[in-house]
């Protein structure tokens, strides 16, 4: 195997984007269970290395067009709707039937590119998921169709499975595709095209690629092309997620990139846990502050969550996953992190235990005030002895 593909069973947790013309037969408008078969069994041998894996599918509208016998050609959006809504029900049972020979529980997520980026609805999504995961099921997320306008006219589930991969601070991305990778030119036209195994940057001349000359851009079969996969990887990449091109057109598709298969890797330069602190750190403006005690202030310093027991006062008005400061007792800022309370919320527990919580405020939310991933330090300071009322 070359390294690029080594690289592939030490990922922790990976993405992979199924478009429409890998999953459906254009011919019968049917799920290829086969090809799909060959697929879960690929992600069942992830999950039992202990990856946790996620897929984001396409497919609703191709299968529901063919349900409700819609004409050829471009839907109106009200046909496309109604065609997601009906597809949608086929696409859940074919994984649902193959994933359950495996034992292997699936949840459908249906999302749309807001879902991603709106604070508290990107909060909400990403507890979902993660809990879906923790409890070894494979999320099955797709586009809600149904509801969106936007995504379905462009065709948008590249950058969706890239958002999801950022959202999950996933390490990889495997995107299937109807070509190998990313070519020097279209290779449908120009037989002398070469494919380019490694891009470490993407530069304006990697983006020409995807796009050349005379503006017909690469295109897979389907609502994406190559334009698509290119800011999906611009995306992942500077979400610290390693990215993948590879062809969905042969059985075991995840397999054969492992095995060496042609491919395209787009390498990200910083770790998800890197990259996500450094947009708390240096992108996010802070909504509050929240001071803290001696001993918060050493659990902070020796890596630890903030706990309501370590916080002492809480200002400005903030909503839950909103940037905050974290001040020492002196006032000085200690940690920026994102908080999940809001300031009201926050006030009412602030200084008590985590088990406190639910009485106090009617509902359970999370033990952490800050959880130490959503954590970030910008004024490090030496080590100290942790304090168990205030670390988690």
């Amino acid at each position: 195997m070359a390294p690029m593909t080594l690289a592939l069973a030490s990922l922790k947790s990976v993405v992979v984007k199924i478009g429409s013309s890998l999953l459906v037969d254009p011919a019968t408008g049917i799920v290829r269970r086969e090809w799909l078969q060959s697929v879960v069994d690929d992600v069942a041998r992830w999950q039992g290395r202990g990856q946790n894996v996620l897929i984001v599918s396409s497919g609703a509208i191709a299968l529901g067009r063919h349900a409700l016998r819609l004409p050829d050609g471009v839907l109106r959006l009200e046909q496309a709707q109604a065609a997601a809504a009906a597809g949608q029900i086929r696409l859940a049972h074919a994984y649902e039937e193959l994933f359950a020979a495996k034992n292997i529980p699936i949840a459908q997520v249906l999302l749309t590119l807001e879902d991603t980026e709106e604070r508290r609805r990107y909060l909400n999504a990403r507890a979902t998921i993660a809990t879906i995961l923790k409890n070894g099921g494979v999320p099955v997320i797709n586009e809600n169709d149904t509801v969106t306008t936007e995504e379905i006219r462009y065709g948008d589930n590249d950058r969706l499975a890239a958002r999801v991969a950022q959202m999950m601070g996933a390490d990889g991305l495997v995107i299937l595709s109807d070509v190998d990778g990313l070519y020097t030119h279209n290779p449908e036209e120009d037989h002398a095209a070469k494919l380019i195994p490694l891009v470490d940057a993407i530069t304006p001349d990697i983006e020409k690629m995807a796009r050349p000359a005379g503006g017909k851009t690469v295109r897979q079969m389907g609502s994406g092309g190559m334009v698509t996969k290119i800011e999906a990887a611009k995306i992942a990449v500077g979400a610290g997620c390693q990215m993948v091109i590879g062809s969905g057109r042969i059985d075991h598709p995840l397999r054969a990139i492992e095995d060496g298969a042609s491919h395209t890797w787009f390498q990200a330069k910083a770790s998800p846990a890197t990259a996500r602190k450094q947009w708390i750190a240096g992108s996010l403006k802070p909504q509050g502050a929240l001071t803290i005690d001696d001993g918060a202030s050493r659990a902070l310093v020796a890596g630890k969550s903030l706990l309501p027991a370590g916080v002492k006062g809480v200002s400005g008005t903030f909503s839950r996953g909103d940037a905050v400061q974290v001040l020492d007792p002196a006032g000085q800022e200690l940690a920026r992190g994102l908080v999940a309370y809001a300031s009201g919320d926050a006030a009412q527990i602030a200084g008590h235990k985590s088990h406190e919580i639910e009485a106090i405020l009617g509902y359970r939310g999370r033990d952490e005030m800050i959880h130490r991933d959503d954590l970030v330090l910008t004024r490090p300071a030496g080590q100290h002895k942790n304090d168990k009322e205030t670390i988690a």
